[in-house]
């Protein structure tokens, strides 16, 4: 479990070619080695992958994961490159802050930016904020609400408005700072989990719509 709130930024290294069904990526990260162990779950720009292998490198660590046939189908992984930046976030531990909302890393499908609004408050000392508007599959527009949540490229977003398909977000200096939102641009594709509650709540609506 994850909650959105980034804690690094790492680097694709190296991409292995497919074996099977799988494909391996090397990430680069400035966290310590010493608290990683085989088997840890890291979101990788939203999806949770788990750590194959691991190592020491100057500035933090190296680690493998292997990206299986699911997540190159439903997410961007598959498009990812040695360069390719993704937003890093551990896995919870009890006791940690839930500083975002529940994330699983379960991706539910791909968001298009269709636009992108820099918001210039005055002279504001932290820069400026950035208004995304991002469209999705029509299957996936019933579980974002206005005032909601939504995990994108794995950060915790609040939605603030809804319209149809689409909907936008709102960016602030931080975040575009320290994620990889201040890379993003329109026609970019994010890695889209809808809120897990909505989720239920739609589930739990169908079934007694069947009964």
């Amino acid at each position: 479990m994850f909650t959105g709130i980034v804690t690094d930024v790492g680097e694709v290294a190296v991409v292995e070619g497919s074996q099977g069904t799988l494909k391996r990526l090397r990430i680069h990260s400035s966290y310590d080695p010493a608290t990683i162990v085989l088997g840890a779950s890291i979101a990788c720009g939203g999806p949770c992958l788990t750590v194959v292998a691991f190592g020491e490198r100057d500035g933090g660590c190296w680690f493998d994961v292997d990206a299986a046939a699911e997540t190159l189908e439903r997410t961007t992984v598959g498009e990812w490159q040695a360069g390719t930046r993704v937003n890093l976030e551990r896995s919870l531990k009890i006791g940690d802050e839930l500083g975002g909302h529940i994330v699983t890393g379960h991706v539910d499908g791909l968001a298009t930016i269709v636009a992108k609004e820099a918001i210039t408050a005055g002279d504001d000392p932290w820069g400026p904020t950035a208004r995304f508007t991002l469209k999705v599959p029509p299957a996936l527009a019933p579980f974002i609400a206005e005032k909601g949540s939504v995990c994108l490229d794995g950060t915790s977003l609040t939605v603030n408005a809804v319209n149809d398909d689409m909907f936008s977000v709102l960016i602030i200096p931080h975040t575009l700072s320290v994620t990889t939102w201040g890379d993003r641009q329109v026609g970019d594709k994010l890695n889209l989990e809808v809120d897990l509650m909505a989720r239920y709540a739609a589930r739990l609506a169908d079934a007694r719509r069947a009964g």
